[in-house]
């Protein structure tokens, strides 16, 4: 076995002005699998975050509540941790960068830097508000473009467009602030030589550190030049005063990411860890940092060059990922595609969205699309209607049929080698987070188990007194692949997984991949996991303030086929030949994941139907079955054979219904 590795995680802090909302989620769900998944190989493994609490933005937004910064911040910090916990994110620990931890390691690394020589003092120019007397950061200047000539336009770029300028270029500009015209006012700021270590981050850059397409587009910049980087601000200023000053401080960005050593320091002073183990320039730990592709600069850039001229190590890999889409539209208030990670936690189950945000993340950097359909249907699909439908297939029978007790043997060694063989893939991909392929593989396997339950058909086999032991035998295989799947999915659905170590009487663990459960007793089996409901999507959606835009929130209704009705005449209804159908076989459609087939007795003919009703009915349980049938629906030609016909079924907030008639009705009666 491989020795134990030792391993630092962190993702981008928070900043503390302002919920959580989706897109944040995004990034903590991806670094708590991956972290989550190292402890499970039994890997020395810490993962630490803070709330990034610092900024004028902070200064501003406690002066409009008449409270202190610091009261702010803790309110906030108090409301991350809430959001962190109900969405399962198991952080080790979670800090401030307003701490007496930060401040000292700020101060520290200012020392270094100065000693060494990479600190120089230059006059600058800025935007100052008179009436508030303080210096305006970009977002806090708007004006004309002075390119295209767009009104209301931020100090930095125009949205219309695109346009990249120095706020005193604006024309007519105006402070967010007071609505005054800006001044502007030369100031002495202090720099950090970042032009000095171009060389050395071109190299740095080019490494195993990034993705290939992160790296490219470093490249660009530093190939353009790198410049001087500006690290103070004016007062007033909620932070960090620099040492030997009255009105200087530290700009944000630079204690920021220091705030991951400092969080990492706090726990080191809870838990007894050696701080240097992991943060020392000769460490062999690994050092990950997860962020969005938005800050790739700070971390990439002035980060390491940080890091290398102070004598600390520098990161093992930045992992970048994208932005979250809300079924297509960019996440943005004022466009209304802008979801607080709260406003979801009041309707929905938060593994729902760590299971589809894993099944849509890898290595790149693309953005991930909220699609609710897709969310539904994928959810509903894939955690219900296939992993633990397993369990709920089997368990009825070891329970009722051998007191709880699996058999003492395995039925079929080879499926069960096949299942417990893909542990080094799953682990191989796990490790590149390339959690959509995990997933892929999971539920291809989740298929073929299904499959091979059906196939064996246990609940005939029941029938017969002298196969009883065989029943026994499948579905006590059948809960162990169940098992073996739930150890692949223990680091996406955590709770899940503890329901699953209930049921099981076991602890998932890598290990126990190999070591399946024989004469092993069993608790009775209780459903794990609800489908989704598409009114908790809509309640979402219709009391989230954000969602004030009517077309938008149109939009995303159709696009979840959300009580869209369209008016028919009678002449047109009256054209449906709908028949009585007595369902006579029902088929599984081997790679369909919603699709049984069904062959239909109408009176004068039979039928075959492909019908979406797999993750609700087990085909037992749907032959003898009478239902209704639209009979003269042109067929309809589909990826796993043709459809003659459509049967019909209503869905609630419980799944999915199959539509029956009354007692006393026959197969090819029309309804009338």
């Amino acid at each position: 076995m491989s020795s134990v590795r030792k391993i630092l995680v962190t993702s981008a802090l928070p900043y503390a002005n302002a919920p959580l909302h989706l897109g944040h989620i995004l990034e903590y769900t991806q670094t708590d699998i991956w972290t989550r998944f190292q402890k499970i190989r039994g890997n020395d493994c810490y993962y630490v975050c803070a709330d990034d609490a610092h900024g004028t933005a902070i200064m501003l937004t406690a002066d409009e509540q008449q409270i202190s910064p610091e009261e702010h911040i803790k309110k906030m910090q108090a409301s991350h941790e809430a959001d962190f916990s109900d969405f399962l994110i198991d952080v080790d620990h979670f800090h401030s960068t307003h701490s007496d931890e930060n401040k000292i390691l700020v101060e520290l690394i200012y020392k270094r830097l100065v000693d060494r020589g990479f600190i120089v003092q230059k006059a600058i120019v800025q935007s100052y508000d008179s009436k508030k007397e303080i210096f305006l950061a970009d977002r806090y200047i708007k004006g004309q473009c002075p390119k295209c000539k767009a009104f209301d336009q931020y100090g930095d770029n125009c949205e219309i467009c695109g346009a990249t300028y120095q706020a005193t270029e604006l024309i007519n500009p105006i402070s967010v602030l007071s609505g005054t015209t800006p001044v502007t006012k030369e100031s002495i700021h202090y720099f950090f030589k970042l032009s000095e270590f171009t060389d050395y981050l071109k190299s740095w850059t080019s490494g195993k550190h990034l993705q290939p397409e992160v790296s490219n587009k470093l490249r660009e910049w530093l190939n353009d030049g790198l410049k001087d980087w500006d690290i103070s601000r004016d007062a007033p200023y909620f932070g960090f005063k620099i040492p030997g000053t009255s009105k200087k401080y530290f700009y944000v960005w630079l204690d920021a990411p220091i705030g991951y050593m400092a969080s990492f320091k706090a726990l080191c002073k809870k838990n007894d860890i050696n701080f240097d183990t992991f943060w020392s320039s000769d460490s062999k730990a690994e050092l990950y940092h997860f962020i969005g592709k938005d800050i790739v600069n700070f971390h990439a850039l002035f980060w390491p060059a940080i890091l290398e001229s102070t004598g600390f190590r520098t990161p093992t890999e930045i992992a970048v990922h994208g932005f979250v889409t809300i079924n297509g539209l960019k996440m943005s208030k004022s466009r209304g595609t802008f979801i607080n990670a709260r406003d979801y936690l009041e309707h929905l189950d938060p593994e729902y969205l760590r299971y589809y945000y894993a099944s849509k993340l890898s290595r790149s950097i693309d953005d991930v699309d909220l699609n609710f359909d897709d969310f539904v249907q994928k959810v509903n699909s894939d955690l219900v209607g296939k992993v633990v439908n397993i369990a709920s297939r089997c368990a009825k029978f070891v329970t009722h049929g051998n007191a709880g007790v699996l058999s003492k043997t395995i039925h079929n060694s080879e499926l069960l080698g096949k299942v417990s063989g893909i542990s080094v893939t799953i682990a191989r991909l796990y490790e590149k987070r390339d959690f959509s392929g995990v997933v892929r593989l999971i539920m291809a396997e989740a298929d073929s188990i299904n499959e091979y339950i059906t196939a064996s058909e246990p609940w005939k086999l029941n029938k017969d007194e002298e196969k009883k032991q065989e029943v026994q035998d499948i579905c006590s295989l059948g809960i162990n692949l169940f098992r073996i799947l739930m150890i692949y999915l223990k680091p996406i659905l955590p709770k899940t997984a503890k329901a699953s170590e209930v049921f099981l009487n076991d602890e998932l663990n890598w290990s126990g991949i190999t070591r399946p459960l024989t004469d092993h007793q069993i608790e009775t089996f209780s459903p794990m996991i609800k489908r989704i409901d598409k009114n908790s999507i809509e309640s979402m959606l219709s009391g989230n303030k954000a969602y004030s835009n009517e077309k938008v929130t149109a939009k995303i209704k159709a696009d979840v086929n959300l009580n869209a009705v369209e008016e028919v005449e009678i002449e047109e209804f009256q054209k449906i030949d709908l028949r009585i159908a007595k369902i006579i076989k029902a088929e599984t459609v081997q790679g369909a994941d919603k699709l049984v087939k069904l062959t239909l007795d109408i009176g004068t003919e039979t039928r075959q139907v492909l019908s979406g009703i797999k993750s609700a009915y087990l085909p037992e349980q749907l032959e003898g079955r009478l239902t209704l049938m639209i009979a003269n629906i042109a067929p309809r030609e589909m990826r796993f054979g043709t459809s003659h016909g459509m049967v019909l079924a209503a869905s609630s907030k419980n799944g999915v219904y199959l539509l029956e008639p009354d007692i006393g009705a026959a197969p090819g009666q029309r309804v009338t």
